[in-house]
């Protein structure tokens, strides 16, 4: 008969649970410490103290799309940023229509001009700035030829975000691609594509990009283009930018997916569907792919914020967005001149920017913490002592037996 000795291993530290309570013995601070988090778990009816405890109770019975939505819902900053990011869009879509379909706002036609009203400075007024609150007839103002500037920012923030759009899904399916390919096959068609996804991160975006957007205007006319050719190329410019910096900003999520792959596919259901005799392409899309769409969704949703900035840039640059079309770079690189006089021409592009940009990133960071348990935040002292209290408040006689 084996006898189990529970003694400390030589010349090692104590293991278990003799290793705990030496160390509370010698520790009266440990015991302090360990008590909340002992009353927690007896409440729950859980036992031990292994991490992941409470984690494990708080998911249980649930499915991985509930966790992760669970997660989500619980991240202020990313809540801050859906509401935001849904509130502009809600708004431009409504004022200025998408596509055949009109909008609610009285001037459709951003490029109409006008008479100036009250030198053209915005008839918005709030609450607390007096005299009631008031929208007027130009909200946001009106530039030097008298447009109406809120119909120009809400269809500059229409053309941000379709610009943000579409570079994100272009750069996902090249990216991961790309890097499944790499990752799934290893040897020489690793060495090829990241080679080349090498020499891709080694140019500067903003200079190729550049570079790119002014081909864009270069082209028809090499090519002796007739009018009604050039003015469908100035027509369809933002779905031209986003796609050729969609072919530029993807290096970054093909090297994430081949790290994903490259794991993945020493997992045992990789294994499994090999043996069942399982195609290469079901593999990837039908196994592996599914179990990396949490990084993928993370990065992509981060890329899709520098795609804003991006094209604001590049617009600001007149590399960008040409008339007759319209974006919130090209409305400051136009007003750029009148911030000294009417620097509102300014604020309000500015702001949007900022707002899609900044509600972009939190969505990302909540994205993030919520399909990655191991980013999990850790309660504060603060919180700890109130939630002890509140476990005394509810329990006073294992607070007591505690505190004996």
């Amino acid at each position: 008969m084996t006898n189990y000795d529970d003694s400390p291993v030589r010349g090692g530290a104590a293991q278990g649970p003799q290793a705990e309570q030496a160390a509370t013995a010698s520790d009266p601070n440990i015991a302090s410490d360990l008590a909340p988090v002992d009353a927690a778990l007896t409440a729950d009816g859980a036992t031990g103290r292994g991490e992941g405890v409470g984690q494990a109770k708080e998911t249980e019975g649930l499915s991985q799309g509930q966790i992760v939505r669970a997660r989500f819902l619980r991240h202020r900053g990313a809540l801050f940023g859906l509401i935001t990011l849904s509130a502009i869009t809600l708004m431009s879509v409504l004022t200025m229509g998408l596509g055949p379909i009109r909008g609610l706002w009285k001037y459709q036609d951003h490029t109409r001009s006008g008479d100036m009203v009250n030198g053209g400075e915005p008839s918005l007024r709030l609450p607390f700035a007096g005299g009631g609150f008031a929208i007027g007839d130009h909200p946001f103002g009106q530039d030097s030829i008298g447009s109406d500037y809120f119909a120009l920012v809400m269809s500059g923030v229409q053309t941000s975000l379709f610009v943000m759009l579409v570079l994100g899904l272009t750069a996902m399916i090249i990216g991961v691609t790309i890097g499944s390919i790499s990752g799934y096959y290893r040897g020489k068609i690793d060495m090829v594509l990241m080679r080349f996804t090498d020499l891709i991160i080694t140019l500067p975006v903003l200079i190729l990009g550049a570079v790119l957007g002014r081909l864009l205007d270069v082209i028809p006319i090499k090519l002796d283009a007739t009018a009604a050719q050039r003015e469908a190329l100035k027509a369809n410019m933002p779905l031209l930018l986003a796609v050729v910096l969609g072919m530029i900003l993807w290096t970054g999520l093909a090297r994430l997916t081949r790290s994903e792959f490259l794991s993945l596919r020493e997992r045992e259901f990789v294994d499994s569907a090999r043996v069942a005799g399982a195609s290469d392409w079901r593999i990837i899309t039908k196994h592996m792919l599914p179990n990396a769409m949490g990084v993928i969704i993370v990065n992509v949703t981060l890329l899709m914020s520098v795609a804003v900035t991006l094209e604001a840039a590049l617009s600001f640059l007149n590399f960008g967005i040409k008339p007759p079309n319209v974006s919130l770079g090209l409305l400051i690189a136009d007003n750029q001149g009148a911030f000294a006089t009417r620097p509102w021409l300014f604020w309000w592009p500015g702001l949007f920017i900022i707002l899609i940009a900044l509600s972009v990133n939190f969505i990302g960071d909540g994205l993030r913490d919520a399909f990655d348990p191991r980013t999990r935040k850790i309660p504060s002292d603060r919180a700890m002592k109130k939630a002890a209290r509140e476990l005394a408040a509810a329990n006073p006689a294992a607070a007591i037996q505690e505190a004996k």
